[in-house]
C-alpha cells in the first residue's frame, strides 16, 4: 500500500488556495480596518472573527453535505471550484472598497467573501482522506500541509515585497496613502485562482477510487456499527471531546498571536508589515524544514507524543517573545521554533480525529475539526482585542495571553487515548516528510 504523490500533491493545491488566502487576509485586513477605516481594536478584532462565526455552522453543514454530494465533477470539486471562482471575483470588489475608503461596501463585501470560504473549505480538507487509505492518511496529510505551506510562503513573500511603507522621524513606518493595496489583492486572487484550476483539470475526482470504509469497525477504538457508519464508544468520544478541546485552546493561542502580530510589531516595535511578514514567513519555512526530523520523531513516539511536544515547545517560544522589546534575530529563532511547534500539531491532530470516525463521516467529522478550531478564532480575537485594549499592558498582553491557552492544550491533550497509531519506520529520506502512521 503507496500513497500517490503525485496525485496528492495535487489535491493539496486547493488547500494551497486556501492558506494563501488566510495568510493575506490575516495581514492586511485588520491593519486596513484599524489604520486606513480608523476602527479600534476591540472592533477590529470583532470584525476579524466574523468568519469564524459563519465557519462554526456552515463547515459541518457543507461537509455533510458534499458527503452526500454526487455530481459529474465529483464529491468535494464543485465546491471547491465554484467557491474559489466567487471567492476571486469578491476580493477584486474588496479591493476596489477599500481603495474608494467605503466602510460600508468594504464590510458588506467581506462578509459574502467569508460565506464563500466557509462553503468550500471543508470539502476541500475531506477531498485527500476521500481517496486515501487509513493507514496512509497521516502521510496524505503531511502532503498537503506542505503543498499548502507554499501557498502560505508565496502571500508572505508578495507582501514584503509589494507593500513598501515610510519612516517617520520617531522611527516608525507607516503606509501612506500613495502605497496602493490594489496589486497585493489582484496577486492573491489569481494564485487562488490558478492554484485551483491546476487541481481541477489535473485530477478527475469522479474517475478516482474512493475509499469505502463507511462500516468499518476500529476494535482498538472501540467502534460500533450503527446504520452502516461505526457509533463511537463512550471512551473513544471522550477521546474525541479532549482533542476537540485541545484544538479549541492551542487556537486561541496560536489565532490571537497570528491576527494580532502585525499591529503588535507596529505598536510596540515601531516597524511595519514587512516585519511581521518575515517572521512569519520564517515559521512557515521553518515548519516546511521540520517534517523531515518530525518524521523520525513520529516514528518512535507517536501521534499523541510528537503534538505534546510541539504545543510545549510553543508554549516556551510564547513566553519567551514576551520579554523582547524590539524587532531583533532572536524573533526569528523563536518563531521558526513555533513553525517547528505548529507543523508537529497540524500533521498529527486532524489525522486523529479522522481515525475515530468512519469512511463515510470524513465530511461531518472535517467539519467538527473546523468548528472547533473556528470557535476559538471566534472567541480569541473578542477576549484579546477587549483585554489588550482595555488593561495597562496593551499588545505586551499578547504573547503570554497566548503562553496560557497553549498550557490549557497540554492539559487536555493528556486525557486523549484514541487515535494514536505509532508510525513505522520509513524506507527512505524522502518518506520522513510524511509523519506516517
Amino acid at each position: 500500500m503507496k500513497l500517490d504523490y503525485k496525485r496528492t500533491i495535487l489535491i493539496g493545491f486547493a488547500f494551497m488556495s486556501i492558506l494563501a488566502f488566510w495568510q493575506f487576509y490575516d495581514q492586511v485586513i485588520p491593519y486596513l480596518l484599524e489604520n486606513k477605516f480608523g476602527l479600534s481594536t476591540f472592533v477590529t478584532n470583532a470584525i476579524m472573527s466574523i468568519d469564524n462565526v459563519l465557519a462554526i455552522f456552515m463547515l459541518p453543514l457543507f461537509g455533510a453535505i458534499s458527503d452526500k454530494t454526487n455530481s459529474k465533477l465529483g464529491k468535494r470539486t464543485p465546491y471547491v471550484l465554484f467557491g474559489t471562482i466567487a471567492a476571486v471575483a469578491l476580493m477584486v470588489l474588496l479591493a476596489f472598497a477599500q481603495q474608494l475608503r467605503s466602510l460600508p461596501m468594504f464590510l458588506v463585501t467581506l462578509v459574502v467573501l467569508l460565506v464563500v470560504m466557509s462553503v468550500y473549505r471543508s470539502p476541500a480538507v475531506a477531498y485527500m482522506p476521500d481517496v486515501t487509505e487509513k493507514p496512509l492518511r497521516s502521510k496524505g496529510n503531511a502532503v498537503i500541509n506542505l503543498v499548502g505551506y507554499i501557498g502560505g510562503i508565496f502571500a508572505t513573500v508578495a507582501m514584503m515585497f509589494m507593500l513598501k511603507s515610510e519612516t517617520l522621524p520617531d522611527g516608525s513606518k507607516v503606509y501612506s496613502d500613495r502605497q496602493s493595496f490594489l496589486p497585493i489583492f489582484f496577486v492573491i486572487a489569481g494564485f487562488m485562482l490558478l492554484s485551483v484550476l491546476v487541481m481541477v483539470f489535473a485530477v478527475k475526482e469522479n474517475k478516482l477510487p474512493h475509499v469505502d470504509d463507511s462500516a468499518e469497525t476500529n476494535a482498538a477504538d472501540g467502534g460500533v456499527k450503527a446504520g452502516g457508519r461505526a457509533k463511537l464508544a463512550g471512551p473513544v468520544r471522550v477521546s474525541l471531546i479532549m482533542i476537540l478541546l485541545s484544538v479549541f485552546f492551542w487556537f486561541m493561542a496560536y489565532n490571537a498571536v497570528s491576527t494580532a502580530f502585525s499591529r503588535y510589531c507596529v505598536d510596540i516595535w515601531g516597524a511595519d508589515l514587512s516585519a511581521s511578514s518575515g517572521y512569519l514567513l520564517v515559521g512557515t519555512v521553518a515548519a516546511i524544514a521540520a517534517f523531515m526530523p518530525l518524521g523520525f520523531l513520529s516514528s518512535h513516539l507517536g501521534r499523541k507524543k510528537t503534538i505534546i511536544l510541539g504545543v510545549l515547545l510553543m508554549t516556551v517560544c510564547y513566553g519567551a517573545a514576551f520579554f523582547l522589546r524590539s524587532a531583533t534575530w532572536i524573533m526569528y529563532v523563536i518563531f521558526a521554533l513555533v513553525g517547528v511547534g505548529w507543523a508537529a500539531i497540524n500533521v498529527n491532530s486532524f489525522p486523529m480525529v479522522v481515525e475515530m470516525c468512519s469512511g463515510g463521516d470524513v465530511g461531518k467529522y472535517t467539519g467538527i475539526y473546523y468548528t472547533f478550531s473556528m470557535a476559538a478564532q471566534i472567541v480569541t480575537p473578542l477576549l484579546s482585542g477587549l483585554l489588550i485594549e482595555k488593561l495597562p499592558m496593551g499588545y505586551l498582553l499578547l504573547f503570554p495571553y497566548a503562553a496560557v491557552f497553549s498550557i490549557l492544550a497540554l492539559i487536555t491533550m493528556f486525557f486523549v487515548r484514541h487515535g494514536d497509531n505509532k508510525p513505522a519506520k520509513k524506507a527512505s529520506l524522502l518518506e520522513n516528510f510524511d509523519v506516517d502512521d
